[in-house]
């Protein structure tokens, strides 16, 4: 089980595609069209073998549009990718979440569990055939990845009310342990992590932050404050959301 890709969702998708390019070092970014059945679009940018998402409307009614209206642009979705996904599923009935969609076609296979029923995101559980693979992020996503800046994604964090519950609750529909460390609870997958944080900021629970591991720190903060988008205290927020940057 790991953390294969983060979602957001943004209003504007060209600027924040523009700035996630910039800021991270990255020169592709896959329109997914299979994102259309949920009014959406989309734009899916490969950091080593894991990806980073931002979605946008495109039309009204969409589950993103709402998220929009009620906290502006932030996290969206935590992508987890499973070897075995009969087990996972397994283990979300046996937790009683419900699942909103799923699809198993092709040997691409995920299954997106209703947020209302682990809270902070839509958390998904897919699974490829062969695991290298990884449709959402098309056909070629391996001849466009560029490491020069950033390397991969290795952490969501989702802020709540009462994080230990959260993370309770995730760790019981993942069938992973949820500790508490340094005093931050946290779910430790085979490759990434789940955090759990208080919500301080009044936007309410949500995938709040995400963690990137780059070459430079330093040089992806300059990146960040030429768009306007370091804070006093050096923190990056990319389409609404904190990047931790790790080296």
């Amino acid at each position: 089980m790991r953390l294969r890709q983060i979602a957001l969702v943004a209003k504007d998708l060209a600027a924040a595609r523009a700035d996630i390019s910039a800021v991270l070092g990255l020169d592709y970014a896959y329109d997914d069209p299979g994102v259309g059945k949920y009014g959406l679009r989309n734009a899916v940018f490969p950091i080593g073998d894991s990806f980073l998402e931002v979605v946008s409307p495109k039309e009204p009614g969409t589950t993103a549009g709402r998220l929009l209206e009620k906290r502006g642009d932030g996290g969206y979705m935590v992508i987890l990718q499973v070897d075995d996904l009969a087990q996972a599923l397994a283990r979300v009935k046996d937790a009683a979440a419900r699942i909103a969609d799923q699809r198993d076609k092709d040997g691409a296979a995920f299954t997106h569990i209703h947020p209302k029923d682990i809270g902070g995101a839509i958390l998904s559980l897919d699974r490829m055939i062969p695991k290298e693979r990884w449709e959402w992020g098309g056909p070629h996503w391996q001849s466009h990845v560029c490491t020069d800046t950033s390397l991969k994604v290795a952490a969501a964090e989702l802020q709540a009310k009462d994080p230990a519950r959260m993370a309770a609750r995730w760790a019981q529909v993942l069938g992973r342990a949820a500790t508490n460390d340094g005093g931050a609870w946290r779910i430790r997958l085979d490759d990434g992590e789940i955090r759990f944080s208080l919500e301080r900021d009044g936007r309410g629970e949500a995938l709040s932050a995400f963690d990137i591991v780059v070459r430079d720190i330093d040089a992806v903060r300059a990146n960040a404050a030429a768009r306007g988008l370091l804070d006093a205290d050096g923190n990056v927020t990319l389409a609404g959301t904190r990047v931790r940057l790790i080296q």
